[in-house]
Parts: structure tokens; sequence; C-alpha cells
């Protein structure tokens, strides 16, 4: 029932989630915030198993961080996603998976923006957009038909625009608010 988006540009990602935290058909929540922050320039967009998603993205943050710590610089976000999918298929193997999905955006000064995509058999690709949830399937070829490598920022928020309001009247589920957010040079997650 989530939804993870993300639309890669030039210089810039944007991101976004929903905000329903449900179970079954019941929405407990309506106010999640599904994006961790592992470092300055770098975000993780979570979905699947609700106890699996918090703890996974915060032993992945924190151990994002004691690495700053001790080595005095923080990973690129080539170098966050790999470490991610080592550990991902590390638990993949032992009796107690993760069950989770995600995104993870991010700006390095030398590569610019990256974003990857990640599903819970940990598999790893850096795509140009992306989608999780069952809300990919209406809007994914959106992405595929709208996505050009030269989007503005302004023309990115309006592709983002397109694939809620596709969500919005063809989507049985009701996912009503979104957490919106664009990692740059300038800007600090």
């Amino acid at each position: 029932m989530e939804y993870l988006i993300g639309i890669k540009g030039k210089d810039y990602v944007l991101v976004a989630s929903d905000t329903v935290s449900s179970r079954s058909i019941v929405a407990m929540k309506k106010d999640t915030d599904k994006m961790f922050k592992l470092s300055d320039k770098l975000v993780m967009l979570v979905t699947g198993e609700p106890g699996d998603t918090v703890q996974f993205a915060e032993y992945i943050a924190k151990n994002i961080q004691l690495y700053k710590m001790r080595n005095g610089y923080e990973l690129s976000p080539n170098a966050a996603a790999n470490f991610t999918r080592k550990n991902l298929a590390d638990y993949l193997r032992t009796s107690s998976p993760y069950n989770v999905n995600f995104l993870l955006a991010g700006h390095d000064g030398t590569d610019g923006p990256s974003l990857f995509y990640m599903d819970y058999l940990a598999s790893l690709s850096e795509v140009p957009f992306a989608a999780h949830g069952y809300g990919a399937y209406f809007t994914l070829s959106i992405l595929d038909r709208y996505y050009d490598e030269d989007l503005t920022e302004k023309d990115a928020y309006q592709l983002l625009h397109t694939c809620l309001d596709e969500l919005q009247k063809r989507f049985v589920i009701n996912l009503p608010s979104f957490h919106v957010r664009v990692i740059d040079k300038n800007v600090k997650v």
C-alpha cells in the first residue's frame, strides 16, 4: 500500500513518499515520515514491514555516521548504496532477513546527484527515476514516457504532480499526503 518515488535531474534528486502507515486494510497513522537522513546530502526512503523499515534504516544511518566519525569524511552516495546492499544481502542469508525496499538519493560534490533502487532481495541499480509500492504500477509508465535527463526542477515537480494525480484518480487506496524533498549541492537534508 506504500508508495515511494524518485526523479533524478542534472543537479538534483526529487523524492517523495506517502505518509500513511497501515496494516492490512487499516490506516494506523497518516503522518509517518518514511525518509531517513543518512548524512547531510544523503536520504533513504524505506518501505516494507513496519518494524524492519525503522530498524534497518536506523542501523544503516548509525553505521554511516560511525564511518564518518572514524574516517573524518562521509561516504559518497555510491559507497553508501553498496554498503547498504551488502548489509541487506548478508541479512537475507540469515534466519531473520529484513523485508525492506528502498530508494537511496544523494548528491556528491564530484559525481553529482545519484538515485539508487533496491528491493528486499538486495538487487541494486542506479536509475534516473524509480518507484516502489503498488503505486508504481500506475506511475512507472508516466515516468518512462515523460522523463528527460534535462528536466528542470520545476518540470520534475510537474512530473511528480502528474504521477500523484494519477494515483489519486486510479488507485483504490487513498494516499492523501506526501513528504517531498529535493537533494542538491546547496541543500542539507
